[in-house]
């Protein structure tokens, strides 16, 4: 178990400090994604402040979807945080998958934002 925090730990440092020297300035969208709910931040890294947020933890989209654990779920809030970007003036964002596989919901979070007008 505690190999496994470790190699997951090193994963999601690896994939962060890729993600940072590509980033050129331009925000971060973070995916955190447990066996029950997605979450997605937009990050700006230099001022260290969450500039968008969204989550299938939101009183609406509890009400609006079944779970928050199907692909279904993850594609709404990419396309949800996609459209709270882009009422802030974001429109380039580098995608930050952490420690995830860009697979599944995952992926879908990402499609769901690009479908969404979010460039990543």
């Amino acid at each position: 178990m505690a190999k496994d925090i470790k190699t997951g730990a090193r994963r999601k440092a690896r994939v962060r400090r890729a993600v940072k020297a590509h980033a050129y300035g331009k925000p971060r969208l973070s995916v955190h994604r447990s066996s029950k709910q997605i979450y997605a931040q937009i990050i700006d890294d230099a001022g260290g402040v969450t500039l968008a947020a969204a989550s299938t933890l939101e009183k609406a989209n509890r009400d609006a979807l079944k779970t928050g654990a199907t692909i279904e779920a993850a594609r709404e809030i990419g396309k949800q945080i996609a459209a709270r970007a882009l009422e802030a003036g974001i429109k380039e964002v580098v995608f930050d998958r952490g420690a995830y596989v860009y697979h599944g919901r995952v992926k879908a979070l990402a499609e769901g934002a690009r479908e969404a007008g979010l460039t990543i």
